[in-house]
């Protein structure tokens, strides 16, 4: 595998930020879908691929979205083009006969797991795709604003009523307005953060 060069870097990571003000355009089916067959190619634990994603883009569907919302993501959830609600599917190991058939009794074994060991493998393989949402829709030429601040039960309760899926954290995507972006903030440094050993 080749290194993509420094325009990509910059794209990705370097100069990609975190939005919260929006420019009006719609996000289209085709780049929504386009959005999801990349992300999925990322790897998860098992090939598990727990994720579950609600585009909330209709302005029906942002107002049932809007109750949920902390005060502070109301008026950037409403202006963004669509809002990802990046959620988990907590009965994910019924999938795996399609998503590991080399392994015919992985979804049994997934099943029969303490349920926190269960949890935590459906909740970090669903927040792993979520990340690589970010990355793939960076990639498409996208700006997202991933966020954490909104009632997880009471949106469950309105997007997920069965009670199978459970939201982790939801991500505005569109096309950012570079005036509302705020400086960026300090990193830790590599000694600050990391250890080679």
């Amino acid at each position: 595998m080749s290194q993509i060069d420094e325009s990509a870097l910059r794209q990705l990571f370097l100069d990609a930020r975190t939005h919260n003000g929006w420019l009006d355009g719609a996000l289209e089916d085709a780049v929504l879908h386009r959005l999801y067959e990349l992300l999925r190619m990322g790897p998860t634990a098992s090939n598990c691929q727990p994720v579950r994603l609600v585009f909330v883009r209709s302005k029906e569907a942002k107002e049932r979205l809007r109750p949920a919302l902390s005060l502070g993501n109301v008026d950037k959830t409403m202006a963004a083009p669509a809002t990802a609600i990046v959620a988990w599917d907590t009965k994910f190991f019924e999938m795996m006969s399609k998503l590991a058939p080399h392994s015919p009794d992985a979804g049994s074994r997934i099943a029969a797991m303490d349920p926190e060991a269960r949890r935590r493998m459906g909740t970090l393989s669903a927040s792993l795709q979520g990340g690589y949402l970010i990355v793939a829709a960076r990639a498409l030429g996208l700006d997202c604003g991933p966020m954490g601040g909104f009632d997880a039960a009471r949106l469950d309760a309105e997007f997920f009523p069965d009670g199978r899926c459970k939201s982790l954290f939801l991500v505005n995507l569109g096309h950012g307005d570079v005036a509302k972006v705020r400086p960026r903030a300090p990193r830790l440094d590599f000694d600050e953060a990391c250890t080679i050993v």
